[in-house]
């Protein structure tokens, strides 16, 4: 992974003592709330329902077992033991205080890590596929150009101001699982007819309040040009988006009024002007670069273990775990590991301080010593042996890590909601536990295969509730909290937004809501054929028509 350089280092360490001046003025009555307030968010502070919140970034959700034990042992000496992980493969620590922030960006500086960013209206973290560089369909890896654009991102002036925050998402496979289509910009890379690096982009996708699957703005664009393209992309949404309403303000909304063909022909003028500038990347520097992502030192081994074989057939809980847990890689002889954080009545995407150590000595010991955050909110280590899986098992099993629900209906995505967030109107976590216990029978889960519940305690979209197979978004009625439903949204290459059912529920309702679509699917279902695909084929209507039932009380 990218290790800092003395620039690097220099930039981190000096935003370290310019924050720390900031808030010791604060703190001393200099600074009044709405001079800091803008401060505090250029290195992630914010103040939420109950305490402030810090999100620290995590460059395309890559981490080393170093960071992650000084994220666990921040997590203990600043918070309450635990930290988030979120949709954007970044961690929140929920209730640290002002006055220690500085002293949490300083440990952080030492680890390579930092907060910059990760609020405000500026580019935020660039996100990508949580098994880049390992996966088997993988055509390009896209993490060397990630880098690049996070370095060209970062403070950069022109863009530290835009009318609203700007999130970008890169893939090099051939089954997008970065959600390329539901970012102000999306990135695929492949290889084009000249066997060459070429990228198709996406343009005003997003979530939130108006959910909207991005276009097409560029077919073919030669990697070199990657960096000037999204500038002049950006360029076009900093001069023409709306800075009159926040609801409006996001690149998706400008594309959406003026037209895909009217915002690519003013992006391709804006580029005339960019094309051939100092941004475009160079062979040298995407070597450079490259070299950080180089392979790593794997054995050759052969395709099959005996002893894991052995252990498959007569271990049936570690069979299951590998069922779910466990996916192909493109060496012989090694595999991809999620380390589940949904375990079932817990709030998903948690660790506790313990469980972040521990997962760091697992991936010294197992992988290399780097590992992934998902934006699914798990966490992968991306070079295991299959001879160390029974082992690794074991132990991530004994530090609660080892639900083997991947991909099934309690790996639910869910935002901090009510909790914690004073933009919530509804709580999100109690939802996902509740939904969780009603479907705690692995066996049944298994039957119901795959699936996606995604929540959100507000149309901001957090929880990508918009491309949940089933949805949840919590909407506030009278100052009570309910719930609305849809079905129907994916992610991936034939990405499509959720339909809602129709009036939404009170909270404890949830748990039976979910039982009824799942009994319609149940009921319904060819051979072979998952939740989405019935819904696709039926429809919204026999699925609403069992939810809303005499026995169940909606408004």
């Amino acid at each position: 992974m990218y290790k800092y350089d003395e620039i690097d280092q220099t930039i981190v360490d000096e935003r370290v003592a310019q924050y720390r001046d900031q808030t010791r003025r604060f703190l001393a009555g200099e600074l009044t709330e709405d001079e800091f307030r803008p401060l505090r968010l250029q290195n992630g502070l914010y103040i939420q329902r109950y305490a402030p919140m810090l999100r620290i970034a995590v460059p395309y959700g890559m981490l080393s077992s170093k960071q992650l034990h000084k994220l666990g042992d921040i997590a203990s000496k600043y918070d309450k033991g635990y930290g988030h992980f979120s949709t954007r493969q970044n961690l929140q620590l929920n209730w640290p205080t002002v006055e220690d922030s500085p002293d949490i960006l300083a440990e952080l500086a030492t680890v390579e890590m930092h907060a910059i960013q990760t609020s405000g209206n500026c580019i935020r973290n660039i996100t990508t596929d949580q098994f880049a560089g390992v996966a088997p369909d993988e055509i390009i890896d896209p993490r060397a150009i990630a880098e690049i654009l996070r370095q060209w991102s970062t403070f950069h002036p022109e863009f530290a101001l835009l009318p609203r925050k700007f999130k970008i998402a890169v893939s090099g496979t051939k089954h997008d699982r970065a959600v390329v289509q539901a970012h102000d910009i999306g990135m695929e890379f492949y290889t084009d007819a000249q066997g060459k690096m070429a990228i198709r982009v996406w343009v005003g996708g997003g979530l939130g309040r108006t959910p909207i699957l991005g276009s097409v703005i560029r077919e073919h664009l030669e990697w070199q040009h990657a960096l000037t393209y999204c500038e002049a992309i950006i360029r076009v949404y900093n001069l023409h988006g709306r800075r009159d309403n926040i609801y409006k303000a996001r690149v998706k909304i400008l594309v959406k009024a003026l037209g895909i063909d009217e915002f690519k022909k003013q992006v391709e003028a804006e580029w005339a002007h960019l094309k051939g500038a100092p941004n475009t990347i160079t062979e040298t520097e995407l070597t450079r670069v490259s070299q950080h992502f180089e392979t790593m030192p794997y054995e050759t081994l052969p395709r099959h273990d005996a002893g894991f074989d052995t252990t498959l057939v007569s271990n049936p809980a570690f069979a299951a775990w590998v069922k779910r847990c466990v996916h192909p890689h493109k060496m012989a002889g090694y595999r991809a590991v999620t380390l589940s954080l949904k375990p079932h009545g817990k709030a998903p995407g948690d660790a506790s301080s313990k469980q972040m150590w521990a997962v760091a000595d697992l991936a010294e010991q197992y992988s290399f010593a780097e590992l992934r955050v998902s934006h699914e909110q798990n966490l992968i280590l991306a070079d295991v042996k299959l001879a160390d899986l029974f082992a690794l098992w074991e132990k991530a099993r004994a530090n609660g890590l080892a639900t083997p629900n991947i991909g099934l209906l309690t790996d639910i995505i869910c935002c901090p909601g009510g909790d914690f967030c004073s933009l919530a109107n509804a709580k999100s976590i109690p939802i996902a536990e509740a939904i969780q216990m009603q479907f705690d029978n692995l066996d049944y889960l298994h039957d119901i295969g795959d699936i996606e519940i995604n929540i959100s305690g507000c149309m901001n979209g957090c929880g990508h509730h918009s491309v949940g197979h089933i949805g949840i978004l919590g909407v506030d009625k009278d100052s009570s909290e309910w719930y609305q439903v849809s079905i129907g949204g994916k992610q991936g290459n034939d990405a499509s937004l959720g339909t809602v059912i129709g009036p939404s529920f009170a909270a404890e309702e949830m748990p039976r809501v979910i039982q009824k679509l799942i009994d319609v699917y149940i009921a319904e279902r060819m051979p072979e054929e998952h939740f989405i695909d019935t819904v696709r084929r039926l429809g919204i209507a026999p699925f609403k028509a069992n939810v809303y039932t005499k026995e169940g009380a909606a408004a």
